[in-house]
């Protein structure tokens, strides 16, 4: 069996319960390089064959599972933050069922989430976005062009940039381009929960200097938009007068309801 498993966005306590049971149990491991935090590493058994994917291709990676599944052991191919986020595992997913191996994929917490832990902030804000868009600036891996960046900024929406940190003045440019104000919120989580963890906030104008100033270039994510202002209105999840499937919304919102959930 092969387990894909989410490593979580770099603190070591920050995989799931079920991946770590994973880890503990694995006869080899394929991990994503410098990507994944090595004290996780330290979870394996002393027999266990560990391998950097930093190291190899598609083929030595479906090698070395498809040698696990001959030899009846449990592999785990180890993954940054949750692997359905840019983490290229279609393509092992495939090779796997074309050779009638089977695997279960281990969700894990994104960068995603890591970041905006780190920089406290909510990704959704009522009146300012309740969208967030997840992209990547074009580099040499293509991106299609209704996705360009430039397009996707007309929405205004939330944006986080994964895998873009390296093409900060190319990304200035594009949010300009796509309509995005000069002065709109700019936060940059670089290596967010790891212990070098570094946290930029700034402005769509001026980030792109900043990064550079900072040496932030890789292993960082952008994140754009106006949820990281101080305006927004009051969720209706939570206000009194507002009725919801498990209690009545009140007129005079001056005393406190009495009585629990019916």
């Amino acid at each position: 069996m092969v387990y894909f498993v989410g490593a979580g966005p770099g603190a070591a306590d920050l995989i799931t319960v079920r991946g770590q049971r994973y880890l503990e149990q694995a006869d080899v491991i394929i991990y994503a390089g410098s990507l994944v935090n090595p004290e996780l590493l330290k979870a394996a058994k002393k027999e266990c064959r560990i391998y950097n994917s930093a190291y190899m291709d598609l083929d030595e990676v479906i090698a070395v599972l498809e040698k696990a599944q001959a030899d009846g052991l449990l592999a785990v191919r180890l993954h940054t933050g949750d692997p359905s986020v840019y983490g290229a595992i279609r393509e092992q997913m495939d090779a796997l069922r074309e050779r009638g191996i089977a695997f279960e994929v281990c969700p894990g917490v994104s960068s995603l989430f890591g970041a905006s832990a780190a920089l406290q902030i909510e990704y959704t804000l009522p009146e300012v976005s309740q969208t967030v868009i997840l992209s990547r600036a074009e580099g040499r891996t293509p991106v299609p062009e209704r996705e360009s960046i430039c397009r996707l900024a007309t929405h205004q929406a939330t944006m986080v940039l994964f895998l873009s940190s390296g093409l900060a003045a190319k990304v200035q440019r594009e949010l300009l381009a796509g309509g995005y104000p000069p002065e709109t919120p700019v936060a940059v989580a670089y290596k967010a929960t790891w212990p070098e963890e570094k946290l930029l906030r700034s402005t769509l104008l001026q980030f792109a200097d900043e990064m550079e100033r900072e040496g932030i270039d890789k292993t960082a994510l952008i994140v754009v938009g106006d949820i990281l202002g101080g305006q927004y209105a009051r969720s209706k999840l939570y206000d009194a007068s507002f009725t919801t499937g498990f209690r009545d919304g009140r007129k005079d919102c001056g005393e406190p309801k009495q009585g629990g959930p019916k």
